[in-house]
C-alpha cells in the first residue's frame, strides 16, 4: 500500500481568540499572543515558505526601539513612564524572551513594515500588561504607532535593524572565526616551512616549493578576506534612523537622528553613527552589497583552500596522500574503514550557498525604485545566513580538521624524488630543449631523471648531483 509523502505536517489549529483592530477593521488574534492586528494580517496574507525573520533582526529591532524610546524621552516627546515600559519590554526581547511572539515570514512586504509593526504591537501590548492592563482592554496604555513607533517609520527602522544585525554578526562571529582559522593555518605554515614538496600547476607536476610556502598562500587569502570585511564595517556603521519615510526626517524632533544613533552605539557597544545621507540608505543597500562581497571573497578563497587540502589528503593509498587529516566519523555505509573529508565537504557546500546568496543580494539591492528599496527582508535574510553559516563552518573546519593536519613525509619525499620537473634546474646549464629531451626520455623509459640525464651524455653524475637539488629550487620567497 502506497503512502503519500506530505510536504508539511498539519499543525493544531488555535481556536481561542481576542479581537484586535487596525485602520482596516477588526482582526481575530490568538488570545495568548502579544501581537496585534497587523501582525495577524501578515500571518494570514503571506503563508509563504518556511523562512522566518531572523532572530538577530528581531533583537536588533528591540535595540533600536529601546534607543528610540530613550531618545524620545530625552527630547521631551515621550513620557518617562512610557519610555521605561518600552525599554523594559525591549530588554526582555534582547534577553531572548518572547521569541514565540515574532512569527512572520521573510516573504512579506519589501519594506519590512509588518516586522516593524510586529515589534511595535508586541512591545505595546506587553508593556500594557506590565503596567497592570489586560490584552482584551479596548484602550491600552501604550499605542504601537503613537508611542512605540514615535519618530520612526518602517522605512528607516528596518534598514537600521539590517545594519545593526549585519555589523554585530560580522564583528562578533564571522571575523573572529576566519581570524581563528587564519591563525591555525599560519601555525601550520610555520611548522611546515622546511618540508620540500612538489608544486603542481594545471594539475601537473611543477617545480618544488615548501609545504609552508603553500600554506602561506592560504593564510594571505584569509587575511585579505578579513581586511575586506573590516573595510565594509564603516559603511555598515552608518544608520538611517531618523530619516523616517523617505529620508527627510519628517515627524522627528530636532537632533533626533544624531542622538538616537549615539544611544544605539552606547547600548550595543559598537561604533554606530548617524548616516550623513539618509536618502541613500533607505532607497539603496550598497553597504549590504559591499559587505556581502567580502563574504563572497572569503567563500571563494575557502573553496580553493578546502579543495587543495581535499586533494592533497586524497587516498590514503590511491591518491596524492601528502597530507593526513583527522578521521572524524566513518565515511561509508557500505565500505568498511572508509574515511572521508567531510569537514571540507560541509565548508565548500556552505561557500557555494554564499556565492548564490551574493547574486540574490546584488539583484535585490540594485532593484530599488525612487525613494525606497522594497527587497529589504530578502537582503538581510540572505546576508545573515551567509555570515552565520560561514562562521559556523569555518569554526568547525578549524577545530575538527585544520588543527589536526599533518604532513605525510614519506609520500611527499617519494613525489619529490619521482618528479620529472626537477629537470627545470638543468635549463641554465644545458638549455631548455636538451632538458626537455631528458625529461621525455626518463618518462618514456620509466627510469629516473638522473639515469636519463647521465645516459644523454649531456650531464655527468657529479654535475647532476650538484645542479639538481630540490632545495636549491625554492627561490627566495
Amino acid at each position: 500500500m502506497s503512502q503519500r509523502i506530505t510536504t508539511r505536517c498539519v499543525q493544531d489549529v488555535y481556536t481561542k481568540f481576542r479581537t484586535e483592530h487596525d485602520t482596516l477593521g477588526e482582526v481575530q488574534v490568538p488570545e495568548d499572543k502579544y501581537w496585534g492586528a497587523q501582525t495577524q494580517r501578515s500571518l494570514e496574507n503571506f503563508p509563504i515558505g518556511e523562512e522566518k525573520m531572523p532572530e538577530s533582526v528581531v533583537r536588533s529591532y528591540a535595540l533600536l526601539k529601546k534607543a528610540a524610546a530613550i531618545t524620545n524621552y530625552q527630547l521631551g516627546v515621550l513620557s518617562k513612564k512610557k519610555s521605561d515600559l518600552i525599554v523594559q519590554v525591549c530588554d526582555e526581547i534582547l534577553g531572548c524572551e518572547l521569541t514565540d511572539q515574532f512569527p512572520l515570514a521573510v516573504w512579506q512586504t519589501g519594506s519590512g513594515t509588518q516586522t516593524n509593526m510586529n515589534l511595535n504591537e508586541v512591545i505595546a501590548n506587553r508593556g500594557h500588561v506590565i503596567n497592570g492592563g489586560k490584552l482584551t482592554d479596548a484602550d491600552k496604555f501604550l499605542h504601537p504607532n503613537d508611542d512605540v513607533n514615535k519618530s520612526q517609520s518602517s522605512n528607516d527602522t528596518f534598514p537600521t535593524a539590517m545594519h545593526i544585525a549585519a555589523y554585530a554578526t560580522f564583528v562578533e562571529r564571522t571575523i573572529p572565526a576566519i581570524t581563528n582559522l587564519r591563525n591555525t593555518l599560519k601555525k601550520k605554515s610555520d611548522a611546515f616551512k622546511d618540508i620540500v614538496k612538489m608544486g603542481r600547476t594545471h594539475w601537473m607536476d611543477a617545480t618544488p616549493l615548501t609545504l609552508g610556502q603553500e600554506f602561506s598562500g592560504y593564510v594571505t587569502q584569509l587575511e585579505h578576506s578579513i581586511h575586506a570585511m573590516e573595510n565594509a564595517l564603516l559603511h555598515l556603521a552608518g544608520l538611517v534612523l531618523g530619516g523616517t519615510a523617505v529620508g527627510t526626517g519628517i515627524n522627528t524632533p530636532a537632533g533626533y537622528d544624531i542622538k538616537v544613533a549615539d544611544n544605539i552605539a552606547s547600548l550595543s557597544g559598537h561604533p554606530f553613527f548617524s548616516a550623513e545621507n539618509k536618502f541613500e540608505g533607505i532607497a539603496a543597500h550598497d553597504a549590504m552589497i559591499e559587505a556581502h562581497g567580502a563574504l563572497k571573497t572569503a567563500a571563494a578563497s575557502l573553496i580553493k583552500i578546502g579543495n587543495d587540502i581535499r586533494l592533497m589528503s586524497s587516498g590514503p593509498r590511491s591518491g596524492i596522500g601528502e597530507l593526513i587529516i583527522p578521521a572524524n566519523e566513518p565515511g561509508s555505509s557500505i565500505m568498511p574503514g572508509k574515511v572521508n573529508p567531510t569537514q571540507i565537504e560541509a565548508l565548500t557546500m556552505v561557500c557555494t550557498q554564499i556565492i548564490g546568496n551574493d547574486m540574490t543580494i546584488a539583484v535585490a539591492a540594485s532593484s530599488g525604485h525612487f525613494e525606497l528599496n522594497v527587497y529589504k527582508p530578502v537582503i538581510i535574510y540572505n546576508f545573515l545566513q551567509s555570515a552565520n553559516i560561514l562562521a559556523d563552518s569555518v569554526q568547525s573546519f578549524n577545530d575538527r580538521l585544520a588543527v589536526g593536519i599533518e604532513p605525510n613525509l614519506k609520500v611527499i619525499e617519494e613525489h619529490v624524488n619521482n618528479s620529472l620537473m626537477l629537470v627545470t634546474s638543468l635549463n641554465p646549464y644545458i638549455g631548455y630543449e636538451n632538458a626537455a629531451k631528458i625529461a621525455k626520455s626518463a618518462h618514456e623509459s620509466g627510469t629516473t631523471l638522473r639515469e636519463a640525464a647521465i645516459k644523454s651524455g649531456l650531464v655527468t653524475p657529479e654535475q647532476f648531483d650538484e645542479w639538481v637539488d630540490a632545495r636549491k629550487m625554492l627561490g627566495s620567497m
